[in-house]
């Protein structure tokens, strides 16, 4: 029987061996093509056109400059390629923070100021809208800035690499015959995580040989910290520890507590929050603040009925709940429901369904005035905005992790008789291609 070993003492930590990938370059054609990109698409990508007048997605790139690219990938109509000169560059191109910018995964926008990132976002989202959504002149408002544009998160996962190394999973070009590769780029630095993180995760060291999949450090208040280890093996690690940390071994469904609490706290305008370790929260907690007031700004609370579906471990809902008549919430993970009882305890006007929204929502048999619905990226299941469309309620609250799928979504919700009032862009994660936005829609 495999054992792993994990030896903690205030900020040196040993592990043991981990799944790993090959890193493999695939160059389709070795011909370089000179060509201008003309404006950044949803995925980090700048758009050009080869000489055949196939589009061309080349990451890294900015909107007007002369570059020499080599293609990686050739589809029927269209290519992908990386830049191998940059020819004539920007005006607005600036020199990364990150040495590892480009390779590791993680970051798509260094190249660019941050005010520009802002004016990107808010053109793709409403570029995903008119093209996805057939959406004539989308109601998109300009973004909404981070207060802080590095050290931001509050939550960051890592893999290892075959020698034990923590590092990021970067995609690779085509492999051939439909299939993509991926590798995992050690790292020595991120500008990413908040500061009690970044102090801690550059001191743990692993060995090689371990079952461990997944390595996350999550802060909350007073700077506390949680080490979460996944794996695909239900034997827990060994743990030799003098570090104050708590730390979870997840396997499936199953969340052995190593030690410190099985919980952090997480505070969003001074109210906390309780969240296991295999729980999803927010992981820029100032900008979860921002999104917090807007609804409470924005939505005809008082005396209203709320269904908060997707809720998660309540982050919307404890803010609501004291200003509506009720609040009936929908979650279908366990740890994220067990979070939400705990995190609304207080309420006698909240109930809670755990289950898929699509199983819940066709069979409730109430009246809601408000509709908050938090979906994945993956965005809402059909039968689940069938079921909100016969709900029929006077508003519906979209919060959005990916454009392509709100603009899919929101043209259904147009289509059964709903106006987009306005949409709101937050940016959640700065230096990335990712977009959270807030939609409302009204009957």
């Amino acid at each position: 029987m495999e054992r792993t070993s994990l030896h903690l003492h205030a900020g040196q930590v040993y592990v043991l061996r981990i799944t790993h990938y090959v890193f493999q370059k695939v160059y389709v054609d070795p011909q370089t093509y000179e060509l201008t990109l003309t404006t950044l698409t949803y995925g980090g990508d700048a758009l050009g056109r080869l000489p055949d007048s196939r589009a061309v997605f080349v990451p890294f790139g900015l909107p007007g400059e002369r570059v020499r690219v080599r293609l990686t990938e050739e589809k029927r109509g269209f290519a992908r390629g990386e830049i191998v000169e940059i020819l004539q560059a920007s005006p607005q191109r600036i020199a990364p923070r990150c040495k590892h910018f480009g390779w590791c995964g993680g970051c798509h926008y260094q190249h660019m100021p941050y005010e520009m990132q802002l004016k990107v976002k808010a053109d793709i989202l409403r570029d995903q809208l008119q093209r996805i959504g057939r959406i004539e002149n989308p109601p998109v408002k300009a973004a909404v800035a981070s207060p802080s544009e590095w050290n931001y998160r509050n939550h960051i996962q890592f893999h290892l690499t075959e020698d034990g190394k923590l590092g990021f999973v970067s995609p690779l070009p085509d492999l051939g015959q439909g299939r993509r590769g991926e590798a995992i780029i050690p790292i020595t630095e991120c500008h990413l995580p908040e500061a009690s993180i970044n102090a801690f995760w550059p001191q743990i060291e692993f060995e090689a040989d371990t079952n461990i999949e997944r390595v996350s450090l999550r802060t909350g208040t007073d700077d506390e910290l949680m080490l979460v280890l996944e794996s695909d093996s239900p034997e827990t690690p060994e743990i030799d520890i003098e570090a104050d940390v708590s730390i979870s071994h997840v396997f499936e469904d199953s969340v052995v507590v190593i030690a410190g609490d099985d919980h952090i706290i997480i505070k969003v305008l001074d109210r906390e929050f309780h969240v296991l370790a295999a729980s999803f929260f927010q992981v820029n907690t100032a900008m979860a603040e921002k999104m917090v007031r807007h609804l409470l700004n924005r939505l005809p609370i008082s005396q209203s009925t709320v269904l908060d579906v997707y809720c998660g471990a309540g982050l919307f809902s404890a803010f609501l709940a004291p200003k509506c008549k009720q609040l009936i919430g929908i979650e279908s993970s366990a740890s994220a429901c067990e979070d939400f009882a705990v995190n609304l305890d207080e309420f006698d006007n909240v109930e809670l369904y755990e289950d898929l929204a699509e199983n819940v929502l066709p069979a409730l048999k109430l009246k809601p005035d408000i509709i908050l619905v938090d979906p994945p990226r993956a965005g809402l299941e059909k039968q689940a905005l069938d079921a909100i469309l016969k709900l029929n309620p006077k508003v519906i609250a979209y919060v959005s992790c990916d454009p392509s799928t709100l603009a899919r979504d929101a043209a259904r919700l147009i289509n059964g008789g709903y106006k987009l009032m306005d949409v709101t862009p937050f940016d959640l994660f700065p230096q990335t291609y990712h977009i959270e936005s807030i939609s409302l829609f009204e009957k």
